[in-house]
């Protein structure tokens, strides 16, 4: 999830309950005006994407040559009467040579809601790489694309999907009613599962073997996904990989409660770490055990109980290396954005929500409160709306003189989460889908100093999930880095042998 604006919505995401379910149906290739206007439209016409565009290509890495076959284009939803309501425009890449029916498939889906596939696009999975490390976390960076020796492409071809309001993709509805529908939880995968039908119908695909992708909210998107193309568009899937999910809101997002607390602590304790030297997961056992057990129990003893505080004061402050004093006022109750701007208040940083161990300067920092932006976040949407602009341009041969919504704010704002008494999960999509498939393989990824989407939630949660046999079909992997931990260079060639295991097999 990605945006500050989407902190209220938790992981780059935050919440309220179920959603509205509305499906956007039939789909196919869409149209496009001549060339000549492709993009531009009178006042009453809505603006449209240009023709699909083919392109070759060939990446010549130090290890082999990828030659491979690249598509810019969009897929047409229309509704039950067929009547238009979005383009959404997708980047797919295809290993020549390959035998289709036999040669996996991946649709690969960010988060937000409002973020573009560009993030795993030009972060991991593609054939070119915009370096996310080091100066280039800032704005004013170079948006230079370097060819991806972690690409994906050896073992799988990839499709980039933008959901509506994102990338190019865009709702040609008048009315505010398609809106509604494509921004909200229900009709959000309703109207996904369409796209990814109607790409592989047009491409003759069905009898590949399919995977899905997804980042943050794409995370949460991945095990409904799953479960609606089964169930409602005739098309199976066999393994998934969640990248940074939120798999149920209710335990990032309760105020009264102690899991949004207790989640967070061992990354507080991996951001601490990197103070000093490289974060492992080994060195954070005893916090997640104490995290699981003696913090939650203390915590229920309430304030008045003078001895569970202090202790939890102890060992919250040993374990955040935040100022005692802060910790005592706070009754070692410690949430994420006290975190973020406390951790480093001694240099007037504050820590990226998306990973703690990346600072910023405080714009207000003498005041009471202060408002930032992630300079994780935000730091990669400039040079990634750059380098996206350009590689479709350029290279892809396709060009609209739209803006390229790397990250757009009007979706998290407009997203309709629901008017359920609980908040939105997946987890029950993902036990349905386990249980229903012996063959399904699923893979959940998270960084270690991520504080939006805390590795500890995913594993306290699929802890809950039972080994529907043949084992080890559901697995964890955490990484070193923070939300994007593909961002650093370790990660994400583990993350790429992690993933070649799932999809081609050992």
């Amino acid at each position: 999830m990605k945006s500050r604006a989407a902190r209220a919505i938790a992981v780059g995401l935050a919440l309220v309950a179920f959603a509205l379910s509305a499906r956007a149906q039939d789909a196919h290739p869409a149209a496009s005006p001549p060339p000549s206007v492709a993009g531009h439209a009178s006042a009453n016409t809505p603006r449209r994407l240009p023709a699909d565009s083919v392109t070759e290509h060939s990446l010549a890495l130090p290890d082999r040559t990828l030659s491979f076959k690249a598509t810019a284009g969009a897929i047409k939803l229309s509704d039950e009467s067929g009547a238009e309501q979005a383009d959404v425009a997708y980047v797919s890449f295809v290993l020549s040579g390959a035998t289709p029916q036999t040669r996996p498939v991946t649709f690969v889906f960010n988060g937000g809601p409002g973020a573009a596939s560009a993030w795993l696009n030009l972060g991991a999975l593609g054939p070119w790489r915009l370096p996310m490390s080091g100066a280039a976390v800032y704005p004013s960076a170079t948006p230079a694309l370097v060819d991806n020796a972690e690409t994906w492409l050896d073992f799988t071809d990839l499709v980039f999907i933008d959901p509506p309001g994102t990338g190019y993709s865009k709702i040609v509805a008048s009315g505010d009613e398609a809106r509604k529908k494509f921004w909200s939880v229900g009709g959000d995968i309703d109207a996904l599962s369409v796209v990814v039908r109607k790409w592989l119908a047009v491409n003759e695909r069905f009898a590949s073997p399919k995977f899905i992708v997804g980042e943050s909210y794409g995370g949460f998107r991945g095990p409904r996904l799953a479960k609606a193309l089964t169930t409602e568009q005739g098309v199976g899937v066999n393994g998934m990989i969640l990248i940074s999910p939120v798999l149920d809101f209710a335990m990032m997002e309760n105020s009264d409660g102690p899991f949004p607390l207790a989640v967070r602590l061992p990354s507080y304790a991996a951001a601490a770490r990197e103070n000093v030297g490289p974060a492992s997961r080994e060195q954070l056992a005893s916090v997640e055990q104490y995290a699981a057990g003696e913090y939650l129990t203390d915590y229920l003893k309430g304030p008045r109980d003078a001895e569970a505080v202090a202790r939890m004061v102890g060992r919250v402050t040993d374990i955040s290396g935040l100022d005692p004093e802060l910790v005592r006022r706070l009754g070692g109750r410690v949430d994420q954005q006290t975190f973020e701007r406390e951790f480093d208040r001694a240099h007037g940083k504050v820590a990226a929500a998306y990973d703690a161990s990346v600072r910023a300067y405080d714009p207000s920092p003498t005041s009471n409160q202060s408002e930032w932006l992630d300079s994780y976040l935000e730091g990669f949407v400039a040079p990634l709306a750059s380098a996206m602009t350009d590689l479709y341009a350029r290279r892809l041969g396709w060009k609209t003189d739209d803006a390229y919504e790397a990250l757009n704010s009007r979706v998290s704002r407009g997203w309709d989460w629901g008017r359920g008494l609980r908040p939105p999960e997946s987890i029950e999509a993902l036990r349905q889908m386990l249980a229903l498939d012996p063959n399904l393989r699923v893979l959940v990824t998270h960084g270690l100093t991520d504080l939006q989407a805390p590795y500890f939630a995913s594993k306290l949660v699929l802890d809950q999930i039972p080994d529907y046999g043949p084992p080890g079909r559901l697995a964890l992997r955490v990484y070193s880095g923070g939300h994007m931990y593909y961002s650093r260079d370790e990660s994400r060639k583990a993350l790429r042998e992690d993933a070649r295991r799932l999809i081609a097999g050992p």
